[in-house]
């Protein structure tokens, strides 16, 4: 599929576009977001990504659209863990509602930046070398490995490297002084909990990038497509996690559903390579893999539901983050009610 300059222009722009409407909501008038406007801009980014998806697919063709539509239910279902491990961040730091915002908007620019880059590199490594469609697969049936294993854990954001670096070599305030990332105190120069909370969430999304992109490869191989789907699963992250946030708790199987759609998608990218060996070896086509991650979604999402009315007590964790040492989950790391 070839995709113009002014193509990848056009696209940027609009994702710009929409970027820039959601900074200036997170810090133009910080403030607590409620049920309504949270599902109100929920609402209008998937509209945005819908529109995105069926005009593209009209200028493509249905095949390529199908595509698109696969990598972004992927990437949002994804980052359903990406809201939970937020949840942990903010809850951890004791980051203050007003500021939440802030917070997640940084987090989507600094993942959005992130995936860009990893995407680049992805798409090189695929068109050089075959066998990192192996390495992919392997990375992601791996990694739902250890999601599974840590299941009913929450990653240690308290043990994530950059932060532990930054406590040691920078003075922190024990305040958040008002949203500022630096203040001052007693005429000396210091960083606030806000600005380790954004090395936090920086770091996460290092790893979580490890994760998404050999996923989304999985059912393209069209850095556009995989540039797209991710753009448009982040944008809307910010409204969802408030429409969503008292929810988290209850999609205790979650993280098991994860696992199994990224193992799903890791025996896909496996076969794809054995096909490109030996044309017997079958290949998982593009239907299925929307279907059963489609599936696998609702399926979760229901069992979750029916799962946590009969035992209130029961609790969903984001599992562990690849690289990022898991622990058992505390009340005080619970995602904050709406």
């Amino acid at each position: 599929m070839g995709v113009t300059a002014a193509g990848w222009a056009l696209t940027i722009g609009v994702i710009v576009a929409l970027l820039a409407v959601d900074l200036l909501l997170a810090t133009v008038r910080p403030h607590a977001v409620g049920y309504r406007e949270a599902t109100a801009w929920s609402a209008f980014y998937i509209t945005m990504a819908v529109i995105f998806g069926l005009v593209f697919a009209s200028q493509v063709g249905w095949g390529y659209g199908a595509q698109y539509f696969a990598g972004y239910i992927v990437e949002k279902s994804l980052s359903v863990d990406n809201l939970f491990v937020f949840a942990i961040i903010m809850a951890a730091f004791a980051v203050p509602r007003e500021h939440q915002q802030r917070v997640l908007i940084f987090g989507i620019i600094a993942a959005l930046a992130l995936r860009a880059v990893f995407i680049a590199l992805g798409a090189a490594l695929l068109s050089l070398l075959s066998f990192m469609f192996l390495i992919f697969g392997l990375l992601l049936l791996w990694t739902a490995v250890r999601l599974f294993r840590h299941r009913d854990e929450d990653p240690d954001v308290g043990n994530n490297a950059l932060v532990r670096v930054s406590r040691r070599i920078l003075p922190v305030s024990d305040t958040y002084a008002g949203g500022r990332l630096i203040s001052r105190i007693g005429g000396r120069r210091v960083v606030t909990p806000l600005f380790i909370v954004f090395i936090a969430i920086g770091g996460t999304d290092i790893l979580f990038a490890l994760d998404s992109i050999p996923a989304v490869f999985g059912v393209t191989d069209q850095p556009y497509i995989v540039f797209a789907a991710n753009a448009f699963a982040l944008l809307g992250l910010r409204a969802l996690f408030f429409l969503v946030a008292g929810l988290l708790d209850r999609l205790v199987y979650m993280s098991s559903g994860l696992a199994l759609i990224l193992a799903f998608i890791g025996v896909k990218l496996v076969l794809h390579w054995g096909h490109g060996l030996d044309p017997r070896v079958p290949e998982i086509t593009t239907a299925v893999s929307l279907a059963v991650i489609a599936a696998v979604l609702a399926i979760t999402t229901v069992a979750s539901l029916i799962k946590s009315r009969r035992d209130p007590t029961a609790r969903a964790h984001a599992g562990a983050v690849l690289g990022a040492p898991p622990r058992a989950a505390s009340d005080e790391h619970r995602p904050p009610s709406s």
